[in-house]
């Protein structure tokens, strides 16, 4: 599913397919709890991305990214 006007564009490295998912997380180490970091990601990528953080020992959530949000989080 190629990028489309007003669409997230998934946040891996060099992907430009529409943002289907978001994905909450923070590095504990360096950030409050309340300080959250979201990622947006398109089918392919989200399982990699949540993947990537976890490893990590990042606390993360995975959901999907409403339609009326998609474009706020480009």
């Amino acid at each position: 599913m190629p990028d489309q006007e007003g669409a997230a564009t998934c946040s891996r490295a060099g992907c430009r397919h529409a943002a289907r998912w978001r994905i909450d997380w923070r590095n504990p180490r360096i950030h409050a709890e309340e300080r959250v970091k979201t990622w947006v990601a398109c089918d392919d990528h989200r399982d990699y991305l949540r993947d990537f953080l976890a490893a990590r020992s990042f606390p993360v959530s995975v959901s999907e990214l409403p339609a009326t949000s998609a474009g706020a989080l480009r």
